[in-house]
């Protein structure tokens, strides 16, 4: 199972945008697009961080954001879109986006 670190976040409230997949068997070029997607991500104003875990039967990447408008301008950005339609079109067999404000969070680290 393939796995990232915990984001580290601020205190809420906050957005999470939950993306579960399931892959098809197609390959060509979704390695260095996700990688590429995690950078542009990055890059947006209003990112807080990211959290994914992946095995052979499902994906999950937990993407955190300050606002919904931040989420929609992440929508919107011209190479996520194609990253998007080839996903549809190469990459997933079946998707699912959830968007959910984050009310309150704890947890505990060694």
């Amino acid at each position: 199972m393939e796995t990232s670190a915990l984001a580290n976040l601020p205190r809420p409230p906050y957005y999470a945008v939950i993306f579960s997949s399931r892959r098809t068997a197609v390959d060509d070029g979704y390695q260095e697009t996700a990688r590429r997607m995690l950078e542009l991500a990055a890059r947006q104003p209003g990112y807080l961080g990211v959290e994914h875990a992946r095995d052979a039967e499902l994906g999950i990447t937990v993407s955190y954001w300050r606002d919904e408008e931040s989420i929609r301008n992440w929508r919107r950005d011209v190479e996520h879109i194609a990253a998007q339609d080839r996903g549809r079109s190469q990459w997933y067999e079946a998707y699912e986006v959830r968007v959910a404000k984050v009310e309150r969070s704890y947890g505990f680290q060694s």
